[in-house]
């Protein structure tokens, strides 16, 4: 017995049977502790408020955390490693959030020696380390407008951009921070993506209704708060645009969208006729007779004029305004050899006549006030 299990010492473990060996030693807490205290005594680079709350902001995204109950139900972020031959899904947002925290913060002096170095020198490697030290600052004001959007990396792409711009517009100068010039262009950019895409037709082409899109609700509520009836005048008078304008955003905004090809139904062409066939055509015969037969009538009425004319105003008019290649200026005034103001001089006292003369015959049906040529 002794030899045959002097004889397995050197066996392989049976199978099953996992041999464990030396387990590492536990680490001491009291001494994680004095390592972080030394770590502090050593000096860490001061960090910046706002990419603390950009940090804080980022872990509120992984662990799904919600400000409010008003807050919209976002997908539930999943933590486990997916193993070989595992389904489990993996969330965009966790791996870019992995991916940013790897770049290191700046200090204020590194961050005013970057940006120093892009100013004069044009380095494209200290902006791209500007660029990267506040990503998270992207994230942060991003999350602030989750409820607008659903994609949330769609912010932050567009976020990015702003950032981009506020890097190569900062100027290290003025004293003041990166992350504070560059919140502004952040918004710009995220506020301008959410309006380009609320809908597929835009609803906020002009200023006064991109501002319209973005304070009518919120002043629509102050004002009741305050007891007042938040008619469209009032509105207008506190977002100062005009009352047209309210009334137009109120109908955009309450008005779903509507395909012309959507069949309309009713009546016996139900599921055959869509908006498109009520959409006036301006194709229409009677509309292409009475074009022209006054196109017929004005060329008659040009025609009787230019025999009124002598001289060089009846070339001028005639090489200038009843040819589809008309000469310019300085070709009539090489012709009769006077300068190119003098040949404008003569076509501007002939078109005088000219209006005279069709709004006599015409009356005002034609304006010509506007008629220029090169």
């Amino acid at each position: 017995m002794a030899d045959r299990s002097s004889k397995g010492k050197g066996r392989a473990p049976k199978k099953g049977i996992i041999d464990v060996g030396e387990q590492p030693a536990e680490k001491d807490p009291e001494a994680e502790d004095e390592a972080a205290e030394e770590k502090d005594a050593d000096g860490d680079p001061e960090v910046d408020p706002d990419v603390v709350e950009a940090e804080a902001a980022a872990a509120a995204i992984d662990a799904n955390e919600s400000s409010s109950e008003d807050d919209l139900e976002d997908p539930p972020i999943l933590k486990a490693t997916p193993t070989r031959g595992s389904i489990a899904r993996r969330d965009p947002m966790s791996v870019y959030m992995s991916e940013v925290r790897r770049y290191p913060l700046l200090t204020p002096e590194e961050e005013k020696s970057l940006a120093t170095r892009l100013v004069e020198h044009g380095d494209t490697q200290a902006a791209r380390k500007l660029i990267e030290a506040n990503l998270r600052l992207v994230v942060k004001i991003a999350y602030e407008y989750r409820r607008a959007h659903k994609n949330l990396l769609d912010l932050v792409q567009e976020g990015n951009i702003g950032l981009i711009q506020a890097v190569g517009k900062f100027d290290p100068y003025r004293g003041v921070k990166l992350s504070s010039y560059a919140a502004f262009w952040i918004r710009a950019y995220i506020l301008k993506f959410i309006l380009n895409n609320w809908r597929l037709v835009k609803i906020g082409t002009t200023q006064a209704q991109r501002k319209l899109f973005f304070n009518l609700r919120k002043e629509r509520e102050k004002l009741e708060q305050l007891g007042f009836q938040p008619s469209s005048k009032l509105l207008a008078e506190k977002l100062d645009v005009t009352e047209k304008d309210v009334i137009e955003m109120e109908r955009r905004l309450s008005a779903p969208e509507a395909s012309l090809d959507a069949p309309i139904g009713g009546g016996e062409d139900e599921g055959t006729r869509t908006r498109m066939d009520y959409l006036p055509s301006e194709d229409r015969p009677d509309h292409n007779v009475a074009q022209s037969e006054f196109s017929q009538l004005l060329k008659g009425k040009l025609e009787a004029f230019a025999q009124t004319l002598e001289g060089r105003e009846q070339t001028i008019f005639r090489e200038r305004w009843l040819t589809e290649e008309p000469l310019t200026l300085q070709e009539i005034g090489d012709r009769y050899q006077v300068s190119r103001e003098r040949a404008r001089q003569l076509e501007k006292r002939m078109l005088d006549r000219l209006k005279k003369y069709l709004e006599a015959e015409l009356g005002t049906a034609v304006d010509i006030g506007a008629m220029t040529r090169d």
